[in-house]
């Protein structure tokens, strides 16, 4: 395309709109990107991410440009994490131009585990969510989201079985709201630690010995266990307000059993 072909070329979007109603989100939903993520440990992990990226749109703007929301993932250079997420967001503001805006990631992370006898490793996945949001009367916040895989033994199943109980996997997913940098590890082992058991991807015999047995000695109802997860998240100063959230797949019925629990600041 020649210099003067692409000077005659109309910037559509910058036009101004007789209507001018406001739009509160205007972007890009189900955007597939290569990116890493940082560990808890410094090392990178890559992911594919899903991104939903919008600014707030001025009722006397026609549109936004929509193409400069792929051109800042493909010009981001360091790993994610908050502090890098919410760099990122200035970025699209200043890029776009616009007062208010939000950039959620969402990806499937793997933590490499050691089995609690044998000490073979394998990775598990967790399902992150990581947001960040600027408004001009709300300021900056950061989230950080992690859906975590457990297992959960019924304390009244234990009490009047003669023998055995129910138990079931189980899935914990807790939504924090940051005041400073949280780890996904972090909160991670917060659910898990808070569950009749953790989940491995790889057990030896041995293996399953010990977590059949830990979730028998462990019993813990939906409630004990978003209750145990609270007062963890309650304790963390770096935690503004939460939304947690367990559920039960039930083994001996054809529904789930759940418990939410949230905090406002």
């Amino acid at each position: 395309m020649t210099a003067v072909s692409q000077a005659v070329l109309t910037d559509v979007q910058s036009r101004a709109d007789h209507r001018d109603i406001g739009i509160n989100r205007v972007g890009v939903k189900g955007l597939r990107a290569p990116l890493r993520v940082r560990q808890a440990d410094g090392e990178e992990q890559p992911v594919v991410a899903r991104l939903d990226m919008s600014v707030g749109l001025p009722g006397r703007v026609k549109g936004t440009h929509m193409s400069r929301f792929v051109e800042i993932i493909e010009t981001q250079q360091c790993a994610l994490d908050v502090p890098a997420l919410l760099a990122l967001l200035q970025r699209m503001l200043v890029r776009l131009d616009a007062e208010r805006g939000e950039i959620a990631v969402a990806f499937t992370y793997f933590i490499r585990k050691a089995a609690p006898v044998s000490g073979v490793t394998s990775a598990l996945d967790y399902e992150v969510i990581m947001c960040a949001m600027h408004d001009p009367r709300g300021g900056t916040r950061a989230t950080l989201q992690v859906c975590v895989p457990v297992t959960s033994l019924c304390p009244c199943s234990k009490e009047i079985s003669a023998y055995g109980a129910d138990n079931q996997r189980s899935q914990v997913t807790i939504e924090a709201e940051l005041t400073a940098p949280i780890t996904i590890e972090e909160l991670v082992r917060i659910a898990e630690e808070e569950a009749s058991c953790e989940l491995y991807g790889l057990l030896k015999r041995p293996d399953e010995k010990y977590v059949t047995e830990r979730a028998y000695d462990n019993p813990k109802f939906v409630e004990d266990l978003v209750r145990g997860v609270a007062v963890r998240l309650n304790g963390e100063e770096r935690i503004l307000r939460y939304r947690l959230m367990a559920e039960n797949f039930e083994s001996i019925h054809n529904h789930s059993a759940f418990a939410e629990i949230k905090r406002e600041a």
